[in-house]
Formats: structure tokens, sequence, C-alpha cells
């Protein structure tokens, strides 16, 4: 049976699968690398510690395996990411990151003066600090030297395709993020090109994600033991997630726990986000969906338990939390690193609220989780608004391991929560597209139904949901209460 890669280009570290056409996990592996924060709000990654971890990553991988069944390789990638290419292909400078909050100006810029409405109309978006185009501006402005260097520009997956094959390439989930893609009509903007100062020519070649873009460089190749591997276009990291548990087609729903949290809303037809709170991006089954992304979602729990509580033990410190499910008295806000949607506030800061003499470890422990659920029913909230109907959802990434988080995920959204039968989202949608372009299956669609099993569901129950729409709605006053003290 043949077998695909996928590679799941995350903020910490990278996760290699290698996964059969029927969909079984043969080997799996995770490489890490650091992050630098030059100054406070600031968040960069070199590229070429991502390539030497890919190596790595590979080559453990393939220890021991088959390596004649393998035919393709694709990547699930970290979104927004600017990466910069001299004309002789070195980097010019660190990455700037997804959830880099330097660009406050050059948002306020875009949205302010030259217009949300034409933004829209232009990209189908407005600006927000994460995204591609906005971090160009800034460097434009500070630093000018390395901006007149740049000749190619690209996101933070497509710099690995561009190692391992060659070709200077992009597709149409993750270009959507740069607020450079004319969204509706899957092509690069014009107006956008022109108000950033760069040349569609420095832009790589657009695909759809399941398209092949390039074979494996020979000497990568012999090094790997490889032969004749297509190298596939991919998809940022929550349309790859959802591939990977099946969210294709009209209506599906994803929420993601990552390091940031997620609400992925597919749809075959284009649609506008009106209240300019999620984003509307293409997505990698050839149609589109609305995205709704809180920047801390898992690093809060972690930020948490690890340098607060100095503990690694998550299921100790959860552990008898569950009777207190919509009871809790204490509130945290999840805005660690400012928030997306739907606030658009890159100075927006995290805050427990709440708490008396007699509150304990564990309400605080729960009231980060509780808080960052609380943050992705705003983008559910919001994606209702914008006409979208969501009877379930599934949920993926780290986060989704905890099983108290699960319920509270069930009960805040009131709504059944599937939980697919492997947890690798983008890794795992990554090696689907793989196989979609290279023949094994017809489409994603396709894919996804031969493939994604749920192993379970988790169902509300009526008091605590009820209960929790109690909470739910107090939570919502938080964060304009606050507002101008942030």
């Amino acid at each position: 049976m043949n077998t695909y890669i996928g590679i799941d280009l995350g903020t910490s570290g990278a996760k290699f699968l290698l996964v059969a056409a029927d969909g079984t996990i043969l080997a799996e592996n995770t490489q890490t690398y650091p992050v630098s924060y030059p100054q406070s709000g600031w968040s960069e990654q070199n590229p070429e510690d991502w390539f030497a971890a890919t190596l790595r990553g590979l080559k453990e991988l393939l220890a021991g395996q088959e390596k004649s069944l393998v035919k393709g390789i694709s990547f699930g990638g970290q979104m927004h990411g600017l990466v910069v290419l001299d004309r002789e292909d070195n980097v010019i400078r660190p990455a700037i990151l997804w959830n880099d909050g330097r660009t406050e100006e050059e948002t306020r810029y875009l949205n302010e003066v030259v217009g949300k409405d034409k933004l829209s109309a232009w990209t189908g978006n407005i600006a927000f600090a994460g995204f591609t185009a906005p971090k160009l501006l800034w460097l434009k402005k500070h630093e000018p030297e390395n901006f007149a260097r740049i000749s190619k520009i690209m996101l933070p997956k497509d710099y690995l395709a561009y190692k391992l094959s060659g070709a200077f390439s992009t597709e149409l989930s993750d270009a959507s993020g740069m607020l450079l893609l004319d969204v509706k009509n899957r092509r690069w903007s014009p107006e956008m090109c022109e108000i950033c100062g760069i040349s569609e020519q420095m832009l790589p070649r657009l695909h759809e994600s399941y398209e092949v873009v390039g074979t494996l460089k020979a000497k990568i190749a012999a090094e790997l033991g490889l032969k004749g591997v297509k190298v596939i276009a991919g998809a940022g990291d929550n349309a790859a997630a959802a591939v990977g548990t099946g969210v294709v087609g009209e209506g599906g729903c994803n929420i993601s726990l990552g390091t940031s949290g997620t609400l992925f809303v597919s749809s075959e037809a284009y649609k506008e986000d009106k209240i300019n709170a999620l984003h509307s991006f293409c997505h990698a089954d050839g149609g589109w969906h609305l995205m709704g992304c809180i920047l801390s979602a898992a690093s809060c729990n972690s930020w948490w338990s690890d340098h607060i509580l100095q503990t690694t033990d998550y299921a100790a410190e959860q552990a008898g939390l569950e009777e207190f499910l919509g009871r809790n008295d204490v509130f945290f806000l999840p805005y660690l690193m400012g928030e997306r949607s739907p606030h658009n506030d890159v100075t927006a800061r995290g805050a427990f609220i709440g708490m008396r003499p007699d509150t304990t470890r564990g309400q605080m422990t729960l009231a980060v989780l509780e808080g960052v659920v609380f943050a992705l029913r705003d983008c559910m909230e919001a994606a209702k608004k914008n006409g979208a109907r969501i009877a379930r959802t599934k949920l993926c990434g780290g986060g989704a391991k905890s099983k108290l988080w699960r319920k509270i995920v069930a009960n805040v959204m009131n709504m059944p929560v599937d939980i697919p039968q492997t947890e690798q989202g983008p890794g795992f949608g990554a090696a689907m597209l793989a196989m979609v372009g290279c023949g094994e299956y017809g489409s994603v669609q396709e894919a996804a139904s031969a493939i994604v099993r749920v192993r379970e569901t988790v169902m509300p129950d009526k008091q605590i949901a009820a209960d929790y729409e109690v909470r739910y709605r107090h939570f919502t006053k938080l964060y304009p209460a606050l507002k101008g003290l942030f």
C-alpha cells in the first residue's frame, strides 16, 4: 500500500506523520526549534531552523520503513508568517510570526486610512495585526534596507516546499491570510500589492492545496532514500486540520485547541464576513471557509501550569474539577498575546476576575480552560451572525486530549462534539492532500469520506449547558469593561 508524508509546521515544533493510503498512521515524530522574542509582543523564528528540523524529522520518520512506497509529501503550516529571500535565495531576516503584535500602527493605517470597505472588496477581509501585509508595511518603514533586498515573499510552509523541491509556490488557503489575495476570485490583489510596495513577481505561484508543485530534489531524495516523491502544495494549518477532521464541503465545523484556537466553518460558496470579526478564506478542498482565531488557547493552559503553577502534570491539575462545570465564580480573559477574533485588539491582555478569599487553585485552573472556550464561543456567535448554521463540531489539537476540556466545549457551545480517531489534525490533513495530489483519491471530499473516522462524541448536559449560558453572558461584558485599561 502506498504511503504519504504529512508535515505540520507549528510554532513550537514540527510534527511528521507517515500515513498509509487507508489512513493508518505508520510512524510519527516531533522536532522542536526555538522562538525568539526580541521585544515585548514580537515573535520571530529562523526559517533555516525549520528546514534543518524537517531533514531530521524525515530521516527519523523513514527509519525502518519501506521507502519505495512513499509517493507524496505535503504540509500544514503556521499561517501569516513573513519569510523574505534575496536574489541569492538567502533568508534576509528572521520570519515575523503569526502571533507577532508589532504592526498595530500598520494595521490601523490599513483599516482606517485605506479603509475596511476597500480591504473587504479587494481581499474579503480587513487587516489584523498577524496578517502578512501589515508586516510588509512595517518592514518597509523600519527596515528599508531589508525591504529593498526582497526578491521572494513566502509563507513558512512554502519555504519548506521551496527548499525541498525548488518550486516557488503557495496555495490558496494559506495565501488567504496574507491580506494580499483576492479571496473571492482566487488571485493576487493588484491593489494590495501596490499599497505594500511589492510586485506580483515577488509572490509565489498560486495553487489549490491538493495540486502537485514539484518533486523532491534529487540530492535530498538520495539522502532520504526516496525516489520520485511528489511535493504537494499543502494548506494553512487550520485548513489542513479541517481536512484531517473531515470538515469539508458545506456546513462542517471544526474547533482546534492548539497554541492558538480556531473555529472553522466550511462552505461551498464564498461568504464575506459582514461584521469584520472573522476571516473569509479559501479552503483546501477547493471551496471557502469562515474562520475565527483566538491567539492564545492551549498556550494559556501551558502558561498557567508550566510557568505559574510550575507543573507539567496537567491531568493532576484538572482532576476533580468536572463537578464544578458551569458553577465557577472565577473568569479568565485569555488574551495573553492580544486578540484577533472578534476583537482585533493587539493591546488586549489576560486577566483573572472574580477571586475571593476562598478561591482555589482548581477554580483558577478551570477558569483558564473555560476562558479559552468562551472566547471561541465569541467566534461561534460571529459565525452565526454571518448566516452559518452549526449543529455540531469536530474538535482537534493538543487541548482536545483533555477529557475535561472536551466537556467544557460541548457544554459552552451546547452541541455535540465529535472527536476524530486521530488527533493529528494538520499533519494528517497534509498527508490526505498528498494522497489527492498523487491520485490516490479523486478529491479531498472523497479522501475525507474514506479515511476520517469519529472515535467519540461528547454530548452536552442540559443543566450544565444552561449554567454555562449564564456564565458566557457575564463573560461577554468583561472585555468591553476592561478595554480602556489595556
